[in-house]
Parts: structure tokens; C-alpha cells; sequence
């Protein structure tokens, strides 16, 4: 059986009725919310999985938060406001309205004028919405969400402010840029340590922190903030998605710390009494492993790295384990024996011969040879 989405749709209104599912009978807008950004993140996160040749999880990830728009649109229909209908309606217009170049007559060379027309259309959008030139509420930077996670939020304004020439020219500019926040940080840090120094003094004689105290925190506070902004920039030349980009790092480390917590086990040695250097011979030797060739990891997860020794699958994030490597019909790549799809074309390991045999109008498929 294959569901369509008018069938999701239905189904919500059923958890929704009297014969329905008392928890989702008592959801509003509110306690939807943190739901929502979590089953964002999760397939925000997800994106990698499918980058690494896992892409079910994409697919399951995106299915939860199309129930949640449609959890969604189902309350606010009960409430009166709008259907999901509408909500498809909408977003149908607004592209349409947003891509002149290809619903209309206007013309755009490239990425870059295709994003300032984007933005003049916002703008005239805003004022047919209410917003008059001049109004203080309205600002080129306005549709750029305070709630948004802090690296994503800086990328976007400098991404915005960059469109109408607010940018450093050169990589070079933003590297010395970070070399001054640095400067500027490292300054605030020792006027802090001379002022907690003064203050200790202070309070021998009176006790209670000073305003002085306050200050250099925020300081301080603001210097890491520049540092942090610069880096988001730098990001941002390199076309690097800076929220992606740490969310990468979270991840090794994530998984050079659990190799340190495995060698200390080993060891019948506990994380709280182990040594610095201990930790950090481990540290290095889960960044060496990472490094080896794929011929040399034997006993070691192709994906995360982790100690797997016979067992088929990796315990930790489920890849199969010591895999042979196949060429994909399609592309030529050699992927992971077990795959069930090429990381690079995406097409499915072991489908696309038998698709080509049984489909007399499917594609060539390429010699893999």
C-alpha cells in the first residue's frame, strides 16, 4: 500500500476526533512548538546520514516533520484560521511570485541576481503588507528569525547584508579580522584578571563585587561574540555552512571521546581517575585510525571507526562492518559492500540491474568497468 499525502491528512483528522488519540486531542499551537524544532534538527542532522550513504534516514526524518506541518494545519482548521490547503496554497503562490525569471518575463544571469531580485520581491512584500519605507520596523534584516540557533542567525545577516555590498572583499580581510577579535579578546580577558585582582582587595575591606566586575564580563562576553562572528564569515566566504560545519566537529568528537572511554575500559581504568595524558594518547590514537586507508580498518567501522571485531554490523551507528567493496552499476563508485545505496548517485545497490532487465524504457546503465 502506498499513502498519499491526502491520506496523512485524513489520518490527523481522525487522531484529532472524539474516536481519536487523547494526546493528540490536547495539542496546541504551544505544546507543538518544541516538537517541531526538535524533528527539524533530527533532519537537519539527518542530511549527513544521506550524505554518507544512509539515506532512509533523511526519508523518515522528513516524514516527521511533514507530520508536524500537518499536525499543524490541522489545529489551526479546528481553530478556524487556515487549512492545509492553504498552507500548500501559499507557498505555491509565494514561489511563483518569487521567481520572475522562470514564471515571468524577467531575466536573471546568475545565483547572485537571482537572490537580489528574492530580496527586492521580500521587500515590496512587505510594504504591500503594511510596512512603508521609512518605518523603523521595517529593515533589509527583518526576515532574518531572533530565534533562530546563533551561528545560523549570524550567518543569514551577514549573508543578507553582504547582497547590498556590506562585506569584506577578500578571505585575507576576514582572516585578520579574526586576528583582531582575538587580540581584542585576549585584552578584555587580562583587564578582567587585573580588575578581579582589585576587587579580591575590595571585598577583604567590603564585601560584594563591584560594577567594574560586571563590566569586564560582558566584555568579555561580547569580545567571544565578535571572534565567534568573524569565524561564521569566514565560514560563509568558503561556502561552508558554519550550523553544519560544527555539527560535523560535534560528531568526532562525539566519537573520539567514546574511543577514549573504550581504551580506558579496557584498561579497567575510570574516565574520573584517568590521566590527561592518557586521554590524549587515546585522542590521538582515534584521530590516527581515522586517517588510515579503508584496506587497513579490518576491525574498525568504516563510518565512525568504532572497534566493531567480528560482528557484521557496527554497534555504534549500525554500518555493516569489514565490507567488500562493489562498484555501483550506475556511477562506477566503489561503495561499502551491504550499502544499500551509492553515496554518490543515490541509486539503489542492488535494484538498478534488475530495474533496467524488467523496465524495457529504463536508462542505459552504465559499464561499471
Amino acid at each position: 500500500m502506498t499513502a498519499t499525502f491526502e491520506d496523512l491528512v485524513t489520518l490527523m483528522a481522525r487522531l484529532r476526533s472524539a474516536e481519536g488519540c487523547p494526546w493528540d486531542r490536547e495539542q496546541t499551537y504551544a505544546t507543538l512548538a518544541p516538537m517541531l524544532l526538535e524533528e527539524a534538527y533530527e533532519a537537519f542532522e539527518a542530511v549527513e546520514d544521506a550524505r554518507e550513504g544512509r539515506p532512509l534516514e533523511l526519508r523518515d526524518e522528513l516524514g516527521d516533520l511533514l507530520f508536524q506541518i500537518v499536525f499543524y494545519a490541522q489545529v489551526a482548521r479546528e481553530r478556524g484560521e487556515f487549512a492545509v490547503g492553504d498552507v500548500i496554497d501559499a507557498i505555491h503562490t509565494k514561489m511563483v511570485r518569487r521567481h520572475p525569471h522562470v514564471f515571468g518575463d524577467a531575466n536573471a544571469v546568475d545565483t547572485e541576481e537571482v537572490l537580489r531580485n528574492w530580496e527586492a520581491i521580500k521587500a515590496e512584500e512587505k510594504r504591500a503588507a503594511g510596512k512603508a519605507e521609512g518605518d523603523e520596523a521595517a529593515s533589509l534584516l527583518d526576515g532574518v528569525s531572533t530565534k533562530a540557533p546563533a551561528l545560523m542567525e549570524a550567518h543569514q545577516l551577514a549573508t543578507k547584508a553582504a547582497r547590498v555590498g556590506f562585506d569584506w572583499q577578500r578571505l585575507e580581510d576576514i582572516f585578520d579580522k579574526l586576528h583582531e577579535e582575538i587580540g581584542e579578546l585576549r585584552a578584555a580577558i587580562k583587564e578582567q584578571a587585573a580588575t578581579n585582582t582589585t576587587s579580591k582587595e575590595a571585598s577583604a575591606k567590603e564585601p560584594g563585587g563591584t560594577a567594574g566586575d560586571a563590566a569586564n564580563e560582558t566584555r568579555v562576553r561580547e569580545e567571544v561574540g565578535d571572534l565567534l562572528f568573524a569565524a561564521v564569515n569566514i565560514a560563509r566566504h568558503l561556502k561552508v555552512e558554519p550550523e553544519a560545519a560544527l555539527k560535523l566537529t560535534n560528531r568526532k568528537f562525539r566519537r573520539r571521546f567514546r574511543h577514549i572511554e573504550r581504551g580506558l575500559a579496557a584498561r579497567d581504568h575510570a574516565l574520573d581517575t584517568a590521566t590527561l595524558a592518557e586521554m590524549e594518547a587515546l585522542w590521538q590514537e582515534a584521530k590516527a585510525r581515522e586517517r588510515r586507508p579503508l584496506s587497513t580498518l579490518a576491525a574498525t567501522c568504516p563510518t565512525c571507526h568504532a572497534e566493531v571485531g567480528e560482528a557484521q554490523f557496527c554497534p555504534e551507528c549500525g554500518t555493516p562492518a569489514k565490507p567488500a567493496l562493489t562498484p555501483c552499476a550506475n556511477c562506477g563508485r566503489q561503495v561499502a559492500g551491504g550499502a544499500r545505496f551509492c553515496p554518490e548517485c543515490g541509486v539503489a545497490m542492488r535494484e538498478v540491474a534488475a530495474t533496467a532487465i524488467e523496465s524495457p524504457d529504463a536508462p542505459p546503465v552504465k559499464d561499471s568497468a
